[in-house]
């Protein structure tokens, strides 16, 4: 396979809100920018649904997800 071919996945870290599915956790993943009109710096959060084939993540974790193949209707993304 040559380096052109390769699919770049993206990385993303954030907080466990949820463990409650067989498999699946929540993770609530913050970004920090910069406001274009007011110039002020903004927080936004947004929540991604997770596999989690070992059911290790507990909440409250610092994980790291990546992005994979659709294992669900919500869940596109894999505890690393």
């Amino acid at each position: 396979m040559s380096e052109a071919s390769k699919v770049y996945k993206r990385k993303l870290k954030g907080v466990v809100v949820s463990d409650k599915g067989d498999k699946t956790i929540v993770v609530r993943v913050e970004r920090r920018f910069k406001h274009p009109m007011y110039s002020k710096y903004v927080n936004q959060a947004k929540k991604y649904h997770a596999h989690d084939e070992a059911n290790k993540a507990k909440e409250g974790d610092v994980v790291t997800i990546i992005e994979s193949r659709p294992h669900s209707k919500l869940k596109k993304w894999e505890l690393v």
